[in-house]
């Protein structure tokens, strides 16, 4: 470490055992600031050579290897091979793969050479975080070499060939010229000229009754005559624009509960620039308290619920940390986590691929700029799932000639924003410390956090899927909280799990449980499995917690919180 980066971890963290990053945003959050793009995870040359020199040691391991390769190879060629891609293998799912014999043998090739390549990282005996160093790259690597990947092995991309006399070709290879020309230089998931904010996202009626240098506070506008007295906050994602809780009529969670009688307010961050580089962990944990402060005034009612997600949920738990501290948790009435890890110990596989000297050099590199590029996260998140994120939009986009589809979910996700470099500093110095889930290890506002002391009702939702943050680490960081806890598994993604409307063609389901194992693997099997969406769930939930119903206000916001704009406000718009 550096003697800038140690001065400033010194009001953030007390001294202590120092460990290594722990979770997939720390990943983000360090890749994007040194603009590392993809490129460098093809590449691990110290997890590599320590492969090597482990295999070196018993050739015999290799030897037995080469020799299950040479067999299931002879097998594919003798057209008696079983190998066959995974059930949620999308790559191959059409039929020629299974009736072209050539297609076929080919597809058996390639699995055996992944598998072989699997078996042996695992006959090297690495520790773990050298394993899961050449597991990610060596993934990578094969993901790239997919023969779907190619227009001279994919069935799809010959047959589009042919029927169009290479005019696909012609069209991706003008896309991929526009694609590579722009950050973060990968292909457009996303078509984005359908979609509009305030016109068909975000469009739940509103007013901003609150605007300070850090944020807007929106109301929505009562959709029942009568209302839930307690009223609830959400705060969303630091790194991304809020109205992934609005993101569309019939989708949006802030409709649905509105619609519910809840009365729901919303955070909208600013889109900080250089001038805002000094923003840090205190800056916006004091903007939520702050935004807290003003519901409380609006709606008259001293305690409120909040609900936060993701990186907001971490600046959320450090307010309420706060709020305890100062013995002033009585402030808020329940809170809600969503696929947020406080707990970062192993929160992802992808912990693994961050060195301390990086985050070092990361945390320099935002500070020299005033902030972290959303383009550089955006490209740092896509090869996180690069044979969603990337390669499918390959084929697509450059050897099929198709447009993206329009997505309202990926025009979210491409709707990229920066994030200060404070806020960034101290968020790569609570993943190297794992600080916040130590009692007393962390300072918020001037105050020792102590998270075992949070005696809430509150109410956790993870994802099963969730390449971003692991579903156990959610469970993990549950465990931390005093009071009554309900944690719920969907069985989507990171950012599908949070857009899931009730429908009666919906195949979702979760797990749910308020008896909170210990052990992630056995709630998993002890869970009660609940078809359909959680969102009644948690919609009960809140209203078994927020006293009686009565008249709906005519207006929105309050003589000192006047409404000043229509819903989604400014910031939003903000490039």
């Amino acid at each position: 470490m550096t003697e800038t980066t140690d001065a400033s971890r010194s009001k953030r963290t007390s001294s202590g055992p120092r460990l290594a990053a722990r979770s997939a945003l720390d990943v983000m959050l360090t890749d994007a600031a040194m603009d590392q793009g993809g490129a460098h995870r093809f590449i691990k040359p110290i997890a590599a050579a320590k492969v090597a020199a482990s295999l070196a040691r018993h050739p015999e391991r290799v030897a037995r290897r080469a020799g299950d390769l040479g067999r299931e190879l002879a097998t594919a060629v003798a057209g008696r091979s079983e190998a066959a891609p995974g059930k949620g293998d999308r790559r191959f799912s059409d039929r020629a793969w299974q009736e072209n014999w050539l297609l076929h043998r080919l597809l058996q090739t390639y699995l055996a050479t992944a598998q072989t390549v699997d078996g042996l990282i695992s006959d090297a005996e690495l520790d773990w975080r050298t394993e899961r160093q050449a597991r990610f790259a060596a993934n990578n690597v094969i993901d790239a070499l997919a023969p779907t990947n190619f227009p001279w092995s994919n069935p799809v991309v010959m047959r589009a060939t042919v029927d169009q006399g290479g005019a696909n070709l012609a069209r991706g290879a003008r896309q991929f010229v526009r694609d590579i020309a722009r950050p973060p230089r990968l292909p457009a998931s996303v078509d984005t000229s359908t979609f509009s904010v305030g016109e068909n996202l975000a469009t739940t009626p509103g007013s901003v009754v609150l605007r300070t240098e850090v944020l807007e506070l929106i109301q929505y506008k009562p959709q029942t005559e009568r209302v839930r007295t307690v009223p609830l906050l959400l705060v969303p994602p630091t790194i991304n624009r809020y109205y992934i809780l609005d993101i569309a009529p019939g989708r949006s969670m802030i409709e649905y509960l509105v619609g519910e009688g809840q009365q729901v307010f919303v955070v909208s961050w600013r889109n900080p620039d250089s001038a805002q580089g000094h923003f840090d962990l205190d800056t916006y944990a004091q903007a939520v308290l702050e935004a807290r402060d003003a519901v409380a005034e609006i709606t008259k009612q001293e305690a409120i619920h909040v609900n936060a997600a993701c990186s907001g949920g971490i600046v959320t738990t450090a307010a309420v940390g706060h709020l305890q501290a100062i013995d002033e948790l009585a402030k808020v009435a329940s809170l809600t986590l969503f696929v947020c890890a406080i707990d970062t110990e192993r929160a992802t596989e992808a912990e693994a691929l961050l060195s301390r000297e990086v985050a070092a050099a990361a945390v320099a590199e935002s500070a020299r700029k005033g902030y972290l590029d959303g383009q550089a996260l955006a490209g740092v998140f896509a090869w996180l799932r690069p044979n969603d994120m990337v390669w499918n939009y390959v084929v697509n986009n450059y050897l099929l000639g198709k447009e993206p589809p329009a997505f309202d979910i990926l025009y979210w996700n491409q709707d990229v924003v920066r994030m200060s470099a404070g806020l960034h500093r101290d968020f790569v110095l609570m993943g190297l410390e794992n600080s916040m889930a130590q009692p007393g290890e962390m300072d918020v506002l001037d105050t020792a956090i102590d998270l075992g002391a949070v005696d809430l009702d509150a109410y956790f939702v993870a994802g099963l899927r969730d390449h971003l943050v692991s579903w156990d680490a959610v469970h993990r960081s549950a465990q931390l909280f005093s009071g009554s806890r309900r944690f719920v598994l969907s069985t989507s993604g990171h950012i599908q799990a949070l857009v899931n409307p009730p429908s009666p063609e919906s195949r979702a389901s979760y797990r749910l449980t308020e008896d909170l194992a210990p052990d992630a693997e056995e709630f998993f099997k002890q869970a009660d499995v609940k078809p359909g969406s959680w969102w009644p769930d948690y919609s009960e939930w809140l209203g078994s917690r927020s006293g009686p119903l009565v008249a709906a206000p005519k207006t929105l916001g309050s003589k000192k919180h006047k409404a000043a704009a229509r819903a989604p406000g400014t910031y939003v718009h903000a490039a």
